[in-house]
């Protein structure tokens, strides 16, 4: 029994002891209790402080922003306006050749037409073919700016194309104004190094001295409807072949075109357009051998006519042009000319004379270009030119009118590993005089390096 009390005694001793200590322990807890509901009053009213200065903040916003003016729209942007809206496009083309030609083409002419003085199929050999540096850029929301310079293989530099365009005017209009080649024809508007073969077709050397710029003014415009239809004309100074610098004031040349085209199914498509020029000469150079055996300097003055009929057809296995394509190309150029000319013009035969002139000469090509798999192509091309009917007038006692058609055939294989370079050879007989072939081989490479826009279609 003893035992028993001892134990019991023992445990509530236990017992108590610890309550002791519980004790101790709850005021501290009260303690640790109140400062942190303190903090928590204290943080709640500094987050609430906050919270009313950031609501003070964004209603202060939103009345500057109401009452702000609306932000200046930026121009907007045109086709024409060039590739970069900022900073200027800077692109350049460097070309280059290897001739081989059975004849001197320092004695290059086509017999029956009145050539310009550097028409010729170009040096033996290696040279350095016609390079260009161009820069083009948006110049406001009002105009755009473009400069091609062209670098020669006789080391000239030449202004190739410098035009405005104003890219503001209503109605679809396109006005464009400075030199630029004209629109006349396909061709023309392109540049060299965009050409299917190395040279120009015949009827371009004989009749636009190779391409026909113009100094001046020109308006396009295309029809908003679903078909391709453009209107275009043109005025300007009339200076570069087949007309000559006038000295006077006003228009000197005017070209008119319309062009049609448009898509047929999803692989085909076209173009076919007409244009119209009017220039004049004064005193404008040439020489032909005459009755005597003599190369006698011819001076024509008088208003020149050409026109020209042209037809593009391509085709593109449902649209797809990467893998294989084919490309028809054709135009017909017609030249009327009426005035005077000067037999022995400078006066070294001692038989000057001067007579009433006219003139009815065509020409014209086809060429097919065939993409037989990604990167290579093959081309043909057949020119022909046809003297037509020519009356000397007076100076028919010494002139005899030409009989001779000159053509030529060509030849063209190139490889293209990308849109920015090509190699090109090119076979060619070309038979521009009577009784004179010549056998013609070129080897060209075409680098562009820098920002360059895509050429017409």
């Amino acid at each position: 029994m003893s035992k028993f009390a001892w134990a019991f005694g023992a445990l509530a001793l236990a017992l108590f002891v610890p309550s002791l200590s519980i004790a101790a322990s709850d005021a501290e807890f009260a303690e640790i209790r109140e400062q942190i509901r303190a903090l928590k009053e204290n943080y709640e009213a500094r987050i609430q402080a906050l919270e009313q200065r950031l609501k003070a903040a964004e209603a202060s916003k939103t009345a500057e922003t109401a009452t702000a003016p609306p932000p200046a729209p930026l121009p907007a942007s045109s086709s024409s306006a060039g590739i970069s809206a900022f900073n200027p496009a800077i692109s350049a083309v460097l070309q280059g050749t290897y001739a081989h030609l059975s004849q001197d083409p320092n004695k290059y002419a086509i017999s029956g037409f009145a050539l310009a003085p550097d028409t010729s199929p170009g040096k033996r050999g290696f040279s350095l073919g016609e390079s260009e540096l161009a820069i083009s850029a948006n110049v406001d929301h009002l105009f755009a700016g473009n400069l091609i310079v062209s670098l020669t293989p006789e080391n000239t530099v030449s202004v190739e194309e410098a035009y405005g365009i104003y890219t503001a005017a209503p109605y679809g209009l396109v006005p464009k104004f400075g030199r630029f080649f004209s629109g006349l024809g396909y061709m023309n508007e392109q540049h060299q190094h965009a050409w299917d073969f190395v040279d120009a077709p015949l009827a371009y050397q004989a009749f636009l001295d190779t391409q026909y710029a113009n100094d001046g003014l020109q308006v396009k415009w295309v029809a908003p409807i679903d078909q391709f239809l453009e209107f275009g004309a043109e005025v300007g100074n009339g200076e570069n072949f087949p007309g000559t610098a006038q000295n006077k004031n006003g228009v000197g040349s005017g070209v008119i075109y319309a062009h049609t085209g448009g898509d047929i199914g999803a692989s085909h498509s076209w173009r076919a357009g007409i244009s119209y020029l009017q220039t004049r000469a004064r005193d404008r150079g040439d020489a032909q051998i005459d009755f005597a055996g003599n190369n006698a300097q011819l001076a024509f003055s008088g208003t020149s006519h050409v026109a020209v009929a042209d037809f593009v057809w391509k085709y593109a296995p449902n649209g797809n042009a990467m893998q294989t394509n084919f490309k028809l190309q054709g135009e017909y150029v017609w030249r009327r000319e009426n005035g005077e000319l000067t037999y022995d013009a400078d006066g070294a035969l001692g038989l000057t004379q001067t007579s009433g002139y006219m003139s009815r000469q065509t020409g014209w090509y086809l060429q097919g270009v065939y993409q037989f798999m990604p990167y290579w192509r093959a081309g043909a091309r057949y020119d022909r030119l046809d003297p037509g009917h020519i009356d000397y007038g007076a100076n028919a006692s010494f002139l005899a009118a030409p009989a001779f058609h000159p053509e030529r055939y060509t030849l063209m294989l190139d490889y293209t590993p990308s849109e920015f370079s090509r190699i090109r050879l090119q076979l060619a007989q070309s038979k521009t005089q009577a009784g004179v072939t010549d056998n013609q081989l070129f080897l060209q490479y075409i680098l562009t390096m820098g920002a360059h826009g895509a050429h017409k279609f």
